[in-house]
């Protein structure tokens, strides 16, 4: 597909009525497809994490055996693939560490897909602290119809009844279950239609090793441990263990006064089980070999812009701070996201990234503005598609923004991500004042966040911004999130 080619809307769900006002639970805030593509895992501010399947046959190749008015055969199209909801669970619930006086919130930073085994899906989920293993197994559940009970039946009997059926679930030999549904004193009568369900258990919990927010984890290809990072550090973990995990990396100073910049983003490399890459708030990209040494802080390979354009301001390093970070499938590219543009990085060239594209260059002069109101501290989330070759990212006004390399377009494709274009945006959500966060403090640049007021006065609607999105594995589909809706866009 070239970058000419239509990008359209195919899906969206929780689609908000004009002027609803979005609660900040339900405001999306991490996304992840998995390996094949079948799954689309979608997390939220208030902790929950809801499972989307691809529906069967919708990518097939449509046979055309029909003739045209031409006399010529209809070429089969493939129809992109389409999506629905199979279940959602609770993922963190708000906690409060007594010993450090902090709240933690139950927002989803980060969701991994792990490997499928037994027909059974996993995945990661992570909060500010906490991680967690979820298993996801579709079951097949026999409702049970009920009947009304004669007003005989004696009251041990309908004590019974309640105890028994009341929620409860037994098993049969065939792998099936039967799920009472009856919440009254009334007695099954008989079995309704066998219906398949998706139930979901926490099988571990990863705990007690960050002091600082998680912003990253990652699966290794070797199956069997995952990274986790915060602000200083990075951990590898083994799937298995749950209580122990390894400290490989570790750039918490002796004197806190000293920091001088964060971990933004870490990823494992896509096939090679030794190497990762973690971004930081100062613009570089550090690829990390782990067979070196056992603490990776100095045996590493650094990628940063040598020829970073302009003169150097005030804001300068903010708006170098990378806030995402992506390998490409081939293993040798990373896609990184700073405030202002996207790079693409070729791992073998450590001076300067292979291409750079302007996302809202137009802000550039705001920047005043945008560091009054603390926009400048929002985190863009990127994504690319299988080949590596297109890239994607969000920007405010809800614009998504579309590139694909070697074109020669550098501005590539921006929409409006909203099914109907004449529609008047809904409100969003009023944010939640900034809570200080350690790359701010890091560059001495934190102040509480105030009121977006003076966004009238910026050529965009800061209030709308496209944070989180991901692309397809195999498909040029593109999952965003707007609020609390996501929509799905098709080329």
């Amino acid at each position: 597909m070239t970058l000419g080619s239509e990008w359209k809307f195919s899906q969206v769900f929780g689609e908000q009525t004009p002027g609803q006002d979005i609660q900040d639970c339900d405001i999306l805030s991490a996304m992840e497809f998995d390996k094949n593509g079948d799954h689309l895992a979608v997390g939220d501010q208030g902790g929950r994490v809801m499972i989307f399947e691809r529906q069967a046959g919708k990518e097939d190749l449509f046979e055309c055996n029909s003739r045209s008015d031409s006399g010529q055969f209809n070429v089969p199209q493939r129809q992109h693939p389409e999506f629905q909801y199979k279940t959602e669970f609770q993922s963190h619930e708000p906690e409060f560490d007594y010993l450090k006086s902090v709240e933690i919130e139950e927002k989803i930073n980060k969701i991994r897909w792990c490997t499928k085994l037994n027909r059974s899906l996993f995945l990661l989920t992570a909060n500010d602290r906490t991680i967690k293993l979820w298993k996801i197994k579709e079951q097949k559940v026999k409702k049970v119809k009920q009947m009304d009970i004669d007003s005989s039946v004696t009251s041990e009997n309908s004590l019974l009844a309640d105890r028994s059926y009341g929620q409860s679930e037994s098993s049969h030999a065939n792998g099936g279950s039967i799920v009472w549904t009856n919440k009254n004193s009334k007695f099954p009568s008989h079995l309704a239609d066998i219906t398949d369900v998706a139930s979901t258990r926490s099988r571990r919990m990863y705990a007690n090793a960050h002091d600082f927010n998680i912003n990253s984890i990652s699966n290794n290809s070797d199956g069997e441990t995952f990274l986790s990072g915060d602000d200083l550090r990075i951990n590898v973990w083994n799937l298995e263990v749950r209580d122990q995990c390894f400290n490989i990396i570790d750039m918490k100073p002796k004197d806190m006064e000293d920091l001088t910049e964060v971990i933004t983003s870490a990823e494992f490399h896509p096939f090679h089980c030794n190497l990762l890459a973690y971004s930081s708030s100062r613009g570089f990209i550090r690829l990390v070999d782990m067979r070196k040494s056992a603490l990776c802080d100095h045996n590493v390979r650094i990628l940063q812009d040598g020829g970073s354009h302009g003169s150097k301001t005030f804001f300068s390093e903010i708006i170098a701070s990378i806030s995402d970070m992506k390998y490409a499938m081939d293993g040798r590219h990373i896609l990184s996201r700073d405030y202002m543009t996207l790079k693409l990085w070729d791992t073998h060239m450590e001076t300067s990234p292979v291409a750079t594209y302007k996302i809202h260059e137009h802000l550039r002069p705001e920047l005043p503005k945008l560091y009054t109101n603390d926009a400048i501290f929002d985190k863009f989330d990127c994504c690319l598609n299988g080949d590596g070759l297109q890239f994607a990212t969000g920007s405010y006004s809800n614009h998504l923004r579309v590139f694909s390399c070697g074109t020669g377009n550098e501005d590539g494709i921006t929409m409006e991500v909203k099914k109907d274009p004449n529609r008047k945006p809904t409100s969003q959500a009023t944010s939640r004042p900034r809570r200080s966060s350690l790359s701010n403090l890091a560059r001495g640049f934190y102040r509480q966040g105030q009121d977006l007021s003076s966004e009238n006065e910026i050529s965009c609607n800061l209030k709308s911004k496209l944070l989180h999105l991901a692309w397809h594995p195999t498909q040029n589909l593109i999952a965003c999130s707007v609020g609390s809706s996501l929509f799905m866009y098709n080329a």
